[in-house]
């Protein structure tokens, strides 16, 4: 059985390592933006602009990252409850028409990714993706379609905790 906080603990991880891999791109590319040597000589010598575009997307990217670990470390699991749905915190396991099963867990912003854990892969989402918002509300035995052009045909909710 897959332990909710686990989950949490472990995306918190993922979030810090991030963030300090970010933090880290962001300071080499304002070196290399501010480094003496890479003064432009013309209007066509570019690399210290470009660094510079560099390091503030890094920056971004950063802030981002804080701003999902606010949220990851603010953000409490609960038990499912089959009155509301589907929720914020569920771990639902999903079937596709083949009868594939995946696992998706329902966290705050800023989380998506794929988490192995050993006995299984389990896919982060947030409420704000696709698949998150399609998810709220529903329960065990409802189908899912994702909106838009490239949707696939739908999964069936199969487990909800």
């Amino acid at each position: 059985m897959i332990d909710k906080f686990l989950l949490k603990q472990t995306v918190l991880q993922r979030l810090e390592d991030s963030l300090r891999q970010a933090e880290q791109a962001a300071r080499a590319a304002h070196e290399t933006a501010t480094h003496e040597e890479n003064i432009a000589e013309n209007k066509y010598d570019t690399l210290g602009l470009e660094a510079a575009y560099l390091a503030t997307g890094q920056q971004r990217r950063a802030e981002a990252i804080v701003q999902a670990l606010g949220a990851w470390r603010a953000f409490m699991p609960r038990d499912h409850d089959e009155g509301l749905g589907i929720q914020l915190g569920a771990l639902v396991t999903l079937a596709d028409a083949r009868g594939g099963l995946q696992t998706v867990f329902l966290g705050p912003t800023g989380g998506s990714m794929s988490l192995d854990l050993g006995t299984g892969t389990v896919q982060v989402i947030s409420r704000e993706s696709p698949l998150g918002m399609a998810l709220l509300g529903k329960g065990e035995g409802d189908e899912v379609s994702l909106p838009g052009p490239s949707a696939r045909s739908p999964f069936e909710v199969v487990g909800v905790r």
